[in-house]
């Protein structure tokens, strides 16, 4: 009698080359040491003095400012912080698809001999951080919210540069190849094969940035970048709560928006 296929057995758990079980092994391992390594106060952070002392710093909140004058003041830092993220995000989009060209292997038989210094290149725009990107060009572009601008796009071009780089290697290499046997040139081939493919794909990521944006422009008026984040150092540093409740309700509204209506444009995009 025929005993039938044979089915195959699934592998154990913890097998020598189960690399994802290792992995997972080691990312255990670091999260064990974090806590050992680090003093941290549970007890202090969870005890009832602590929660008294946050109760009374929230209290400080309310009522927050509406006079007009002040909301003037803050749609004005809303306005630019709305301003420096889309901006910011814009040039990043642009710069980020220029070089993800070149950091990029768009078929099999490419050289593509500025891949490894190109990406060398995004991965220092990103590994700096929007914060100190904007500390440095506050020092070429002074104060105000085009240092912020700046630095937004310098970091989220290391972002979306790589990000944009994966997306186009991992195309559909099909359409690409049927134009290149009829002798159609390298940038044809990009135009009319590629990037329609990966188009949707390279919104959706320009979309989502845009959201982080939203929140990094916030933060860059620590530093003097203008927008939202600048009326928050000061009044929080002149301890002006109830002006500072105001611009927190001013970024918590402006992130809840641009969030809503990215979100909704990359489900459009994706469908």
């Amino acid at each position: 009698m025929s005993s039938g296929p044979a089915i195959p057995r699934a592998p154990a758990l913890w097998h020598a080359r189960c690399r994802a079980c290792w992995l997972l092994a080691a990312m255990a391992a670091l999260v064990v040491a974090s806590f050992w390594s680090l003093d941290l106060q549970w007890a202090q952070f969870l005890s009832l003095d602590a929660a008294r002392s946050m109760g009374r710093f929230i209290a400080e909140f309310f009522p927050p400012d509406t006079s007009p004058a002040f909301l003037r003041k803050v749609a004005l830092g809303t306005w630019e912080t709305l301003a420096m993220s889309a901006l910011g995000t814009l040039l990043a989009a642009i710069a980020g698809l220029a070089l993800a060209l070149p950091a990029s292997r768009l078929h099999a038989g490419e050289h593509a001999w500025a891949r490894g210094p190109t990406r060398a290149l995004l991965n220092l725009l990103r590994a700096v951080p929007e914060l100190v990107w904007a500390g440095l060009l506050l020092i070429a572009a002074g104060l105000g919210p085009f240092a912020g601008t700046l630095a937004l796009a310098a970091h989220t071009t290391g972002v979306l540069g790589r990000l944009f780089a994966e997306t186009l290697e991992n195309a559909l290499p099909g359409p690409g190849a049927a134009l290149r046997a009829q002798g159609v040139g390298k940038g044809l081939v990009f135009l009319y094969a590629t990037l329609p493919q990966v188009l949707p794909q390279l919104l959706s990521y320009t979309l989502y940035r845009w959201e982080n944006n939203i929140r990094a422009a916030a933060v860059l008026g620590v530093v003097g970048a203008g927008g939202l984040g600048q009326l928050l150092s000061f009044h929080m540093g002149l301890f002006h709560m109830g002006k500072t409740a105001t611009v927190l309700g001013a970024m918590l509204l402006l992130v809840g928006l641009v969030d809503a209506l990215s979100y909704g444009s990359r489900r459009w995009l994706m469908r």
